[in-house]
């Protein structure tokens, strides 16, 4: 592996001038915006909203992905399809027919992806795998930015590997990742990673140095 995949959590971003955001974050190299949005149900949290969306989707040609944390996520794809999402994650324990939801995000013509929280196990959700491009597995219990990452998620991750190469997705790994996560499981084989306060937001650095030194160590890693 030579070029992982970063996508910046916008949810970490500086509101108070969100276009130089942005802007930053393109000329920093960045793959993905990544945006959550909860419902207070799923999680005990509110993310982003719709105008918060709409705004990242018409200011930048980068791909945008949204995590919905929210229950019954079916009954919003073709809402978020509609407003320009390319990537549209669901959580398989808010949504008892995940597979029917999978399908009309594939029939929306947008790449699937399931997001699986840290207690869910990959047997659990196994059957789902033929029919998704993205295997996102939190590291840290969703809803709340600036958590401890969890140390215990890690053989999951080892394990998904093995389902990534026979099934042909890809894995995103969100929460709490620090740049020594990065280089540890990029070694292993995870693409990519949501980057939050733990390596991109609040540091010192300006995010094109700080991306431009992930992505050089994960070159001399691998």
């Amino acid at each position: 592996m030579t070029k992982i995949l970063l996508s910046p959590s916008m949810m970490c971003a500086d509101f108070s001038n969100l276009e130089r955001e942005i802007t930053n974050l393109e000329n920093a190299g960045i793959d993905i915006f990544h945006i959550d949005f909860m419902d207070g149900h799923f999680v005990p949290n509110f993310g982003m909203g719709l105008q918060d969306f709409e705004y990242i989707r018409s200011a930048t040609n980068k791909l945008v992905d949204v995590h919905l944390m929210i229950q019954n996520p079916g009954e919003y794809v073709e809402m978020f399809a509609e407003l320009g999402a390319d990537i549209i994650y669901i959580h398989p324990e808010a949504d008892i027919h995940a597979a029917r939801t999978l399908d009309k995000i594939r029939e929306n013509g947008k790449k699937t992806g399931i997001a699986i929280n840290p207690g869910t196990s990959l047997e659990s959700v196994k059957e789902l795998f033929t029919l998704i491009d993205y295997l996102m597995i939190m590291t840290v219990n969703p809803g709340f930015s600036g958590q401890t990452y969890l140390d215990y998620v890690d053989s999951k991750i080892e394990k998904s590997v093995k389902f990534a190469n026979e099934y042909g997705f890809k894995i995103m790994v969100d929460g709490a990742v620090s740049e020594e996560k990065i280089l540890e499981l990029s070694e292993i084989g995870v693409e990519g990673f949501v980057l939050g306060t733990s390596t991109l937001f609040g540091k010192e650095d300006d995010y094109k140095t700080i991306l431009k030194n992930v992505q050089k160590q994960v070159r001399m890693n691998n």
